[in-house]
């Protein structure tokens, strides 16, 4: 009953849909109907401002730290604490609240790995601070996708050096790929987002 407790917990944490809230309550927009789509940070910052974006950032990291918290706190076993970041992570792609359309889940996801393996995500995070400040010196117009695509592979690296755990090695791996299953579409075809927040469309007019 307590592990119930803890996933029903965790989906309904991941589902607050803070992009949805803060766009509405500061643009009177539905994030979803905008930009790429998604109701994330990356779309709020670009259709609401760099700071909206930012309060979206640090609040869908914190639902999946908080996931975990919560499940720890209610004293489940390690695979209920893992399940739970799991249900936060579909919670955020899948919210409940607003219709089961939500965003891709990348920040919640860093909020669980956060929770769950706080030193190889916080070293993973500097890896991905430094491809950032690599590519902004260097002009690129991806910066996130770079981020995202060249750091994630990081997280698991990190993950076995620091805890020796397969278990936690084969989690990150896991929920990595299926974040990144979700977003295929931009992992194929790099360029499409940067094309849409340009206003171009997919033929070039």
């Amino acid at each position: 009953m307590i592990e119930t407790l803890a996933i029903v917990t965790a989906y309904l944490l991941g589902s607050v849909p803070f992009a949805y809230i803060i766009a509405r309550a500061k643009s009177r927009i539905d994030i979803r109907d905008v930009d790429i789509g998604n109701a994330g940070a990356g779309s709020v910052i670009r259709a609401v401002g760099l700071r909206a974006g930012i309060v979206v950032l640090v609040a869908d990291i914190a639902k999946g730290t908080g996931a975990v918290f919560a499940a720890q706190a209610l004293e489940v076993g390690l695979p209920w604490v893992l399940a739970a970041g799991v249900a936060a992570v579909l919670g955020h792609i899948y919210p409940v609240y607003i219709g089961f359309r939500g965003g891709q889940g990348v920040a919640t996801m860093i909020g669980v790995f956060l929770g769950i393996a706080p030193k190889s995500m916080g070293l993973a995070l500097a890896v991905m601070g430094i491809i950032l400040l690599f590519n902004i010196r260097k002009g690129g117009s991806r910066r996130l996708f770079l981020v995202v695509a060249c750091g994630a592979p990081f997280v698991p690296v990190f993950t076995y050096a620091v805890y020796d755990s397969v278990t936690l090695t084969a989690y990150t791996v896991v929920l990595i790929a299926c974040v990144a299953l979700r977003n295929r579409k931009g992992l194929r075809h790099p360029g499409s987002i940067t094309r849409r927040v340009l206003g171009e469309t997919e033929s070039g007019g």
